[in-house]
């Protein structure tokens, strides 16, 4: 099989497509053979030794796939080969075949392609986590996303519309703030030309909102905070600007506010089954057309370093994709 192999930490143009042995799969394990490969923001850090999980290169990143069960492991009962799947893993899934866990693994429904299959597990999973399991999202509240046209921003803006939530878009352009609002958003803030603070003030009638959804960290959080309404909850997705910000506690206790930490792969090692329930309806709206996931490029497999690049540098709307075979 050929993989695209980090052979020593830096950045993603050091990438080589390599040729290994494909791996069987261990008992409790399932071997899939990948279609696509979803590309996220974690990948570009993690080639680069800046992530919070380092593994000893070689290895290959990829944290999402889609494709068809090619073998199961001893003691697998729950897929037989030639099933529709996607899968999420820390690292590993740049190769043309993968062995993860049965636990990790999604069934997919017909009608899926295979780019949106790889797309959808850690953005689609990760937000709909955070607004339903910590923030606890009610039909009728107002929903701030900061990073809003990034994989798990848009995918933050339309869970937020399916919930029934006021959703107000952040994000740094007026090119990403029209794609936010065909993906649902009521009103939309561009953050690099307007005051957060005094734009949120302006678009809830001074109220505040209730959920900020904050992947991006650095310089905006605070903002954010400070444009809570009295019992708003902030949810801490990610730093993607690079900074982890220093929110002052006294704002908390004046609004009667709560910081939540959103950490969706533990959640899915401590409650597989919580976390399955979540994935069916996923999939299920996305089947059903209720959810639409960007993919807005794809790649061939062998242009993974492309890919990585673009994402580092702010050129991705949505997700985009490795497609094998491509």
């Amino acid at each position: 099989m050929k993989a695209i192999l980090c052979k020593a930490y830096g950045p993603p143009s050091s990438l080589v497509l390599a040729d290994l042995p494909a791996p069987p799969p261990k008992a409790g394990e399932i071997a899939i053979d990948v279609k696509a490969a979803g590309v996220n923001f974690p990948d570009v850090l993690i080639v680069q030794g800046k992530y919070q999980f380092k593994p000893e290169p070689p290895f290959s990143p990829g944290a999402e796939v889609a494709g068809l069960v090619s073998a199961v492991g001893e003691g697998v009962t729950a897929y037989r080969v030639g099933d529709r799947v996607a899968a999420h893993m820390l690292w590993g899934g740049y190769a043309e075949v993968v062995c993860v866990p049965a636990a990790d693994v999604v069934p997919l429904p017909e009608g899926i392609d295979w780019p949106v299959a790889a797309s959808f597990s850690l953005t689609y999973g990760t937000s709909y986590y955070a607004l339903k399991d910590r923030a606890a999202l009610d039909a009728g509240e107002t929903l701030l996303v900061l990073g809003a046209s990034g994989g798990v921003g848009l995918a933050a803006v339309e869970l937020g519309k399916l919930m029934g939530a006021r959703v107000i878009a952040a994000a740094s352009s007026a090119e990403k703030l029209e794609t936010c609002k065909r993906y649902g958003a009521d009103a939309v803030i561009d953050y690099e030309r307007e005051d957060l603070r005094e734009a949120i003030k302006k678009h809830t009638a001074g109220r505040g909102v209730d959920v900020v959804y904050d992947p991006v960290g650095g310089k905006y959080s605070e903002h954010a905070v400070r444009g809570l309404a009295w019992g708003g909850r902030h949810l801490v997705v990610g730093f993607a600007a690079g900074e982890i910000p220093r929110i002052p506690l006294n704002l908390m206790l004046l609004k009667g506010a709560s910081i939540v930490g959103v950490f969706w792969g533990q959640f899915t090692r401590v409650a597989p089954d919580a976390h399955q329930a979540n994935a069916r309806q996923l999939t299920d709206w996305i089947a059903a057309g209720r959810l639409r996931p960007l993919v807005s490029k794809t790649y061939p497999f062998a242009a993974a370093s492309a890919a990585l690049e673009d994402m580092m540098n702010r050129r991705v709307q949505g997700k985009v994709a490795l497609v094998v075979g491509a």
